[in-house]
């Protein structure tokens, strides 16, 4: 008789471990100015990512996890200009 363990494609820890895995690939975060800038991202996925570490994208398209005072920056052009964009 087997146990999970013994069958991981059965489920169990090795399961979560792909599945993990999997996941941190589709989270590819991007280099960038993302250092440079403070960007627009929707308020309740700024507290998601407070609450869960999973990375935010921004208007721009720029995906990171917050995790800086963003009033030290200049905002991200790119990100002003689509949401002024929006807002007509």
């Amino acid at each position: 008789m087997s146990t999970p363990l013994d069958s991981p494609d059965q489920g169990g820890v090795a399961t979560l471990d792909r599945e993990l895995e999997e996941l941190l690939r589709e989270e590819n975060l991007e280099p960038g100015d993302h250092e440079r800038f403070s960007h627009y991202v929707k308020k309740d996925k700024i507290l998601e990512s407070a609450i869960t570490g999973k990375p935010v994208r921004a208007l721009c398209g720029k995906k990171w996890t917050p995790g800086r005072d963003p009033e030290k920056f200049p905002i991200c052009p790119t990100c002003k200009e689509i949401y002024e964009k929006m807002m007509f």
